[in-house]
């Protein structure tokens, strides 16, 4: 199974968490919502399988193309 990182597109702020660690993920599955610029970006699952890490917090700021979760794919 391969690792899948999960980035951002934009820089924001993390507004809300919506899945956890150990979730069973499909392909769009919002892993969490970001704040830029007042509009809410959901960030989804780029393929299906295990997320098995989140790298940020909710309130944290996030730079574009950064790191934000792990999905061991399946």
């Amino acid at each position: 199974m391969a690792k899948v990182e999960v980035r951002t597109d934009v820089t924001g702020n993390v507004w809300k968490i919506t899945a956890k660690t150990g979730d069973p993920l499909n392909e769009e599955d919002v892993i969490m919502i970001l704040e830029s610029m007042k509009m809410e970006i959901p960030i989804e699952a780029p393929c299906s399988g295990r997320l098995v890490e989140i790298l940020v917090s909710e309130e944290d700021s996030v730079d574009e193309d950064q790191v934000i979760a792990v999905i061991e794919s399946s």
